[in-house]
């Protein structure tokens, strides 16, 4: 039989081969980790120069790496790019992204507002919100998944470029989602009770609205790498687009596409929900054709409560079942 003497010195042995392994391992990741942090801060250098080397000026001020050993964490003070040759700028508030340690390739960032963008055609906006979220799904050579939710979402002209700004819009909640899909981008998306300003749409008047969303876009890989100056020649696979207020519902769902000579060829189903209350609510956006939608909706309802029609546009012409609807302009 072992005595306790001649176990001991095997225990203390075992014990001390473990701290050893562990210290080791911690060593490892500590080197790894300031490695990473020095890369972070390498990189973001090389790729505002780079850009600074085009004539675009961008930035993440103050940038910091922090959450030594147990997260990993990326903050700035804020952010911002400008780009003079094309007219466009947008700026936020601060940023801040943590990896934590049990979860390196999920990392979470917060983005603070407002987001204040200029762009040509436009005036400059003020977006705000209470709170934006924004999570990745690391993967290589593209993340697995880009997901953003925001809530209190709010949205006017820039004050600092008029006294006085305009109201355009607010939504409780919004969200949108991006997945690849082999060489596609699959797109969701989905907002609540958004509210748009009258005065933004010429004193029309339109209800609180909920919406969502799943599209494909063909080749979205290759286009998210090389943004095209063109719409031409794009493709987008609309599995569902809802739009609600009340019992009131449209429902679109189909394939578009943009020919190389800019004309739109789409093959859709539109639903209805409630084809009254649908009237109600285009009578009250488009009062100049009040009349014209009453009565053609008036027959719509005679099909039944939930209604649904073939939206086809063919070189642009559109039609929807039986009734033309008229031609679309060439997209650039």
């Amino acid at each position: 039989m072992t005595s306790s003497n001649e176990r001991s010195p095997n225990f203390r042995r075992r014990l001390f081969w473990l701290v050893g392994v562990v210290a080791v391992l911690f060593a490892i990741y500590s080197g790894g980790w300031f490695y990473l942090a020095d890369r972070v801060k390498t990189e973001a250098d090389k790729a505002v120069a780079a850009l600074n080397g085009r004539g675009i000026e961008a930035g993440c001020a103050n940038l910091t790496v922090s959450g030594y050993p147990l997260s990993f964490a990326v903050s700035c003070d804020n952010l911002a790019y400008q780009d003079d040759a094309k007219k466009i700028a947008a700026s936020t508030g601060s940023f801040n992204a943590v990896a934590q340690i049990t979860q390196p390739l999920t990392p979470v960032a917060d983005v603070r507002g407002p987001l204040r963008t200029s762009v040509p055609g436009m005036p400059p906006l003020w977006i705000d919100w209470d709170k934006l979220n924004a999570a990745v799904k690391v993967s290589w050579p593209l993340p697995r998944r880009i997901a953003l939710q925001a809530e209190g979402v709010s949205g006017q002209t820039d004050p600092a470029d008029d006294s006085d700004p305009a109201e355009l819009f607010y939504a409780a909640k919004a969200a949108g989602q991006l997945e690849p899909r082999n060489q596609d981008v699959l797109y969701t998306a989905s907002f609540s009770d958004l509210e748009i300003d009258a005065d933004a749409i010429g004193g029309r008047m339109l209800p609180a609205l909920d919406g969502s969303g799943e599209a494909t876009l063909k080749n979205g890989v290759a286009l998210i790498a090389a943004p095209p100056k063109s719409l031409r020649g794009q493709a987008v696979d609309i599995a569902r687009l809802d739009l609600s207020s009340g019992t009131a519902r449209i429902t679109v769902s189909g394939p578009v596409s943009v020919g190389a000579d800019g004309l739109v060829d789409a093959d859709l189903t539109v639903k209805l929900k409630d084809p009254k209350a649908v009237a109600a609510i285009l009578a009250g956006a488009i009062p100049e054709h009040k009349s014209e939608i009453e009565q053609g909706f008036a027959g719509l309802a005679m099909l039944g409560n939930e209604p649904s029609m073939p939206l086809r546009i063919v070189k642009g012409k559109a039609s929807l079942g039986f009734i033309p609807l008229g031609k679309i302009k060439p997209v650039d």
